[in-house]
């Protein structure tokens, strides 16, 4: 059983559908991180910042 990866040649390019497909997915992902980060951790800390300073 041979490798697949050792096939691949070195100066193959991906087809620009490809890549641009690959990068929107990357984008997307970036995006959905940015917004799980926002609204699960830098929007409860500034809840729980504003809640404790009224105390």
């Amino acid at each position: 059983m041979s490798n697949p990866f050792k096939e691949i040649q070195e100066n193959h390019e991906p087809s620009k559908e490809l890549r641009k497909k690959v990068l929107s997915d990357v984008d997307m992902l970036k995006l959905t991180l940015d917004l799980a980060d926002l609204y699960l951790i830098k929007y409860p800390k500034i809840l729980s910042t504003l809640f404790k300073n009224k105390k």
